[in-house]
């Protein structure tokens, strides 16, 4: 069992320690699958990557012609105009983009993986910070590096300093240790945090979906099945919060077949919804479909799939640099990150007509070489009084079995 802390540690962004040096272009040419699943799908594109970004500080190259911005700067383009905010990460720190600007939420240089309250009021993050410890290993304790993560919430206007919710710091007598919280995501009622964690004891156990009680700050773990090592990643609640979908990392030879499951919170009861091929889930805001990255052979695109079969109903992109997608809260359109050279940035797709059978309209540019956090993806939020008014959000009913989705990655 690897655990977050070693005599050579692994960075933040690779709690696996096994990822290549080199440039951050890396994961999304590593999603195709042709290297294990615990390198790619948990590393790589679920933000643990080996590059320096995502609670790095190192703006990064943009690749022939296209320089990223600097650290301190997001370039909105004209045009850029949405409904309500998207909060996302560059370089170790959170932002906030609202129409035509992009402000600066964070500055502690070690941010990741930000997500919305319920009401937007505030902002969820994972901070990580550096510390030294020391932990037995095969009868001997050895000193160590740290990266403790937690749990960090923060007001959505900047009007007060950070809070820590939940630190992955562990204490044994004189020894220290870390435990992962990674990738939260709250549900419907603010209650409970989904997140990817070994806790309490990362020496017997791989990242796993478990949930946190904010209240109490219990983390609970509904014991889901894993391949071995290669954990889960990707939380995702229904918007009635009676379902959980999250990502089992897999693998079919040595090529990687990550599955979207199902999990129903009320029953314990976790189902296959798609076939191996497909990371970053999010439901629709009436629960009736799901948005996801579809990995084959030519990289990554958005994808939308039937929220109860896992059939793909529509292709959101098709230029195999795109992936971790979030769901406009008025059901209009799709943003989602996309690597143009070397930079990521962020990009918007309206769905115009009636569902299932949208026409993806002309791609919006959210963002221009700003080099945001690849493996944080973007949060959306839209007040209530400014949604469209529809019916009661439903979610995809539990099932006896496996789905089988029509169409499989290739």
């Amino acid at each position: 069992m690897t655990s977050p802390i070693s005599p050579n540690p692994p960075s933040f962004r690779d709690p696996y320690g096994v990822g290549p040096v080199g440039t951050w272009l890396a994961p999304i040419l590593a999603v195709i699958g042709l290297v294990l699943v615990g390198v790619i799908t948990f590393n790589l594109l679920n933000g643990d990557v080996p590059f320096g970004l995502g609670g790095g500080n190192a703006p990064g190259d943009g690749g022939p012609g296209r320089t990223a911005t600097p650290s301190n700067l997001v370039v909105v383009p004209e045009g850029a105009e949405f409904d309500g905010s998207i909060v996302y990460a560059k370089d170790g720190n959170v932002w906030i983009q609202t129409r035509d600007e992009a402000r600066q939420l964070t500055d502690s240089g070690h941010d990741a993986m930000p997500t919305w309250s319920t009401d937007g009021a505030s902002v969820y993050f994972i901070r990580t910070t550096r510390s030294e410890g020391q932990w037995p290993v095969k009868g001997r304790v050895e000193g160590y590096a740290l990266d403790v993560p937690s749990l960090m919430r923060v007001r959505a206007d900047g009007g007060a300093a950070p809070e820590s919710i939940k630190d992955g710091g562990i204490t044994d007598g004189t020894n220290v240790y870390a435990f992962w919280i990674r990738q939260p995501a709250l549900s419907p009622d603010g209650r409970t945090m989904a997140i990817i964690s070994d806790a309490p004891n990362p020496d017997a156990r791989t990242p796993v979906l478990q949930l946190l009680d904010l209240a109490t700050g219990t983390i609970t773990d509904p014991q889901l099945d894993t391949d071995g090592v290669l954990g889960h990643q990707d939380p995702a609640w229904s918007p009635d919060g009676k379902f959980l979908l999250y990502v089992r990392n897999d693998r079919d030879g040595q090529r990687g077949a990550p599955v979207i499951m199902r999990y129903e919170v009320a029953t314990g009861a976790a189902i296959a919804l798609t076939s191996g091929g497909y990371l970053y889930p999010a439901y629709s805001p009436d629960g009736r479909y799901v948005t996801a990255t579809r990995t084959s052979a030519l990289g990554t695109d958005v994808v939308i799939l039937d929220g109860t079969t896992g059939e793909e109903l529509t292709r959101v992109t098709n230029d195999g640099a795109s992936w971790a997608p979030a769901w406009s809260p008025a059901a209009n359109s799709i943003a989602y990150l996309h690597l143009d050279g070397q930079t990521v940035d962020l990009r918007l797709a309206p769905l115009e007509g009636t569902a299932p059978t949208w026409t993806v309209g002309e791609t919006i540019n959210m963002t221009e070489v700003s080099g945001l956090e690849p493996a944080s993806r973007p949060g959306w939020f839209i007040p209530a009084d400014q949604l469209p008014a529809r019916s009661a959000p439903t979610a995809a009913p539990a099932s006896d079995g496996p789905a089988s989705p029509s169409v499989a990655p290739s």
